[in-house]
């Protein structure tokens, strides 16, 4: 069972703005291979960090509406979010140790 929720269109707002600690947002497509690349990393990530930091995927293909209110064109894009606001995005497939190292002040 992975570590990582799904949210939607209609589950951001609560879920991910309302979030009383960090929120990573994993942009994905099913179409997208880094995006599957992603998928085990942000897992362990959520796993060995789930204390400190949630992380969420969305899938863009089927909720349209939250990609494109936060300007999301390539994917995946991960969007830290810290009391309703994007702090940080990230575009792109990365190792995990990459990944830890651009959200540090958040792990």
């Amino acid at each position: 069972m992975s570590a990582v929720k799904t949210v939607t269109d209609a589950t951001f707002e609560v879920e991910v703005l309302k979030s009383d600690k960090p929120v990573l947002v994993d942009f994905w497509a099913d179409w997208c291979g880094p995006c599957k690349q992603m998928a085990p990393v942000l897992d362990k990530l959520a796993q060995e960090h789930g204390e400190k930091i949630e992380v969420v995927k969305l899938n863009t293909d089927q909720n349209p509406e939250t990609p494109r209110a936060y300007g999301v064109m390539s994917l995946p894009t991960m969007n830290l979010y810290k009391d309703g606001e994007v702090v940080k995005q990230i575009i792109g497939a990365k190792p995990k140790r990459l990944l830890e190292a651009e959200l540090a002040e958040y792990l």
